[in-house]
């Protein structure tokens, strides 16, 4: 395929999704910005801030791209369910995996939302830091993100006036990484997206409540541990519920 056919076929292949996600956007002003935000994202930019993106879609200053991601409203978790159903429709099959992982995102500041100084492994240390957890869906026909979570430490969590200065809703309580990941995968598998494994490492293969939410949904996994984790051992707690589950006897 020549270099401008396929320019032609991600241009429309972008238009198609911006479709998608159009009703989500109230106003043409919003639908017009998610076209040239997305468009800046894929875009070949040194960095995608507020200027560079607002350069690639011809504006003179990044007021535009500011104004569209600080004050015009739109319903994230509902273009989420579109990015899903497209993702689905694109790649979809019944032997795929849902994979959980999460990545640190530098931050020089202390306003921005959940930053402190933790563990990165994007950086490999420890770095003042945002960190996002992800859920990834792998098949043979391809790997996508279908959703996402900001982790917020507890000391942003228990921190009221920093969460309101920050804009974070009121009713926002700290969660785990392994608690961020399991309500994506709870959500993922309420929506039906196929996949008959999921996978991820200790941070998530350690959590026994992460675990059992999987297997209640009949999937498998397949979960990396620490050398000092200990497996095959449960509680009486832990086997009476095994009993109270359907179809354990």
């Amino acid at each position: 395929m020549a270099a401008t056919d396929e320019a032609v076929d991600w241009a429309g292949g972008l238009d198609a999704l911006v479709e998608q996600i159009a009703p989500r956007f109230c106003r043409i002003e919003s639908r017009r910005r998610v076209r040239a935000y997305l468009g800046g994202l894929l875009a070949p930019v040194e960095r995608k801030n507020g200027w560079q993106l607002a350069e690639n879609a011809g504006d003179r200053t990044p007021d535009g791209v500011q104004d569209f991601l600080a004050r015009m409203r739109w319903d994230a978790d509902q273009v989420r369910d579109d990015l899903r159903s497209y993702v689905v429709a694109q790649l979809g099959e019944a032997d795929a995996v849902l994979v959980l992982d999460e990545t640190g995102f530098i931050k020089k500041g202390t306003k921005s939302v959940g930053v402190q100084r933790q563990y990165s492994g994007t950086a490999g240390r420890i770095e003042s830091c945002q960190i996002g957890v992800f859920l990834g869906y792998a098949s043979r026909h391809g790997h996508a993100l279908i959703d996402r979570a900001l982790y917020l430490p507890e000391v942003w969590a228990n921190d009221a006036a920093r969460r309101s200065a920050a804009g974070v809703p009121e009713n926002t309580v700290f969660a785990t990484k392994p608690q961020l990941g399991r309500q994506m995968l709870i959500s993922a598998f309420a929506a039906g997206v196929p996949c008959r494994w999921v996978t991820g490492d200790s941070v998530y293969g350690a959590d026994y409540a992460l675990r059992r939410s999987i297997e209640r949904n009949g999937r498998g996994y397949v979960l990396a541990v620490t050398s000092r984790q200990r497996l095959g051992f449960k509680t009486v707690a832990d086997w009476l519920e095994d009993v109270a589950v359907p179809g354990n006897g």
